[in-house]
């Protein structure tokens, strides 16, 4: 079997390089969808404690796990970063979930660019490389 050429070499280096920058945006995209998803969820689950007040509801207390409680207040204390909790209404924690998706989307459209920017990198590079052979 014939060794591959210098230039086919350097073909393989630049083209695993780009598989790995791919790799690692895929799973930041992954990331960030998931992220997209739960916040989506909580802003669900908000919208069902709207008018509740008195009412038996199910609280989740860990992965799966629920406990019947009863909602004394609409008003949520909610970790606005760094361990400092606040008293919020909910339609002002959907605004903080709305504006977190939205920033999640901005870093989503990002690493969309950039990995279409690495696609075309590749084209560009394989298409070089044919060009020249």
């Amino acid at each position: 079997m014939k060794e591959p050429s210098q230039e086919q070499q350097e073909l393989i280096y630049k083209l695993s390089m780009f598989e790995q920058q791919m790799q690692q945006i895929q799973e930041q995209i992954r990331a960030v969808e998931i992220g997209i998803s739960e916040l989506s969820e909580l802003e669900k689950g908000l919208e069902e404690l709207k008018g509740k007040t008195g009412e038996d509801v199910l609280t989740q207390i860990g992965r799966g796990i629920f406990a019947k409680t009863k909602l004394i207040s609409e008003d949520l204390i909610v970790d606005i970063g760094s361990k400092n909790f606040v008293k919020k209404s909910i339609p002002e924690t959907e605004e903080i979930i709305e504006r977190q998706i939205k920033k999640l989307e901005d870093v989503y459209e990002q690493l969309a660019k950039a990995m279409n920017d690495l696609n075309c990198e590749v084209e560009k590079l394989v298409g070089e490389f044919k060009a020249e052979n």
